[in-house]
């Protein structure tokens, strides 16, 4: 049998990948291109007609003041939590890799909160910041823990990071330990016999080599960190005051609450757009900065 002909290569790729591909353009591609679809009508989500509207729904998302204030602060959630996020991996990751007794144990017990449901996560967590913490407060007279964080603005802000981190960091240190174990055992030995300390080895040697690690690392919590919805909803639920609502949460809202799929399609197109153009600079950026090491 022919192996280069057009037709084996076809049959060899529905044997292989053709429900893959079939589930992937069911659930992927034809809901975003319908979805781009009542970007241009005024549906509400009930009726059966849907009014087209052209450009409407866009001149409405951009001049829709808490979109773009949701917008901003899910820009500086994400900055934040996505440094403290990789910060927190890569100490985890290099304390689980130095050869510590019980280190499989630690690996396992750093990634479990990954697997738990944001939903599940946020309850946890709201009980945590509502009830635990301010009991321990209150017993020992602390003040900053008298009262509970989700009740200020600053401090809704405060709890989403630091659950973020807590739940994002296990997962990411897996693949900075994989980005550790990548570094050759001869190419460190070599730099201790030149002299190198375990700081300076790190600095010069094993971050160069782990900056495949890191593009991947950042490009996962920055996509994470930009889409969250379901922390947001269990913990905080945009209060108070609505200071504590992500552009996810906004566009939920804008669509399931309020009815306008029209624009809360429009305002969740520009979303993927501004996510798609971060991602695509950090990764580019970050693939530079391989080649060059």
């Amino acid at each position: 049998m022919k192996t280069n002909t057009m037709s084996y290569k076809c049959k060899q790729f529905m044997m292989f990948a053709g429900v893959t591909t079939f589930i992937f353009i069911a659930v992927v591609i034809v809901p975003f291109i319908y979805g781009f679809y009542l970007t241009f009508t005024s549906w509400d989500g009930v009726s059966s007609q849907k009014p087209f509207v052209g450009i409407a729904n866009y001149v409405a998302s951009f001049s829709d003041v808490a979109y773009w204030q949701a917008l901003g602060r899910t820009v500086i959630y994400s900055a934040i939590a996505v440094i403290l996020v990789n910060v927190v991996a890569f100490i985890l990751a290099f304390l689980v890799t130095s050869g510590v007794k019980g280190q499989n144990f630690f690996r396992a017990g750093f990634f479990i909160p990954n697997l738990i449901g944001g939903i599940v996560l946020g309850y946890i967590w709201k009980f945590v910041f509502n009830r635990a913490f301010v009991a321990v407060g209150e017993a020992l007279s602390i003040g900053a823990l008298s009262t509970s964080w989700l009740a200020t603005t600053n401090g809704a802000m405060l709890c989403l990071i630091i659950v973020s981190v807590w739940q994002y960091a296990g997962y990411m240190m897996l693949i900075y330990v994989a980005g550790f174990m990548s570094v050759s055992a001869d190419v460190l030995e070599a730099a201790r016999i030149d002299g190198c300390t375990n700081t300076q080895s790190i600095i010069k040697i094993s971050i160069p080599l782990m900056v495949s690690s890191f593009v991947q690392c950042l490009f996962l919590t920055i996509t994470r960190c930009f889409m969250v919805y379901d922390v947001n909803l269990s913990l905080t639920n945009g209060e108070p005051f609505n200071s504590s609502v992500m552009a996810a949460m906004h566009v939920y809202n804008q669509a399931f609450t309020y009815k306008n799929y029209g624009t809360g399609q429009a305002e969740a197109l520009i979303l993927f757009i501004v996510c798609a153009v971060v991602g695509v600079l950090q990764v580019s950026i970050g693939k530079k900065a391989e080649v060059s090491a």
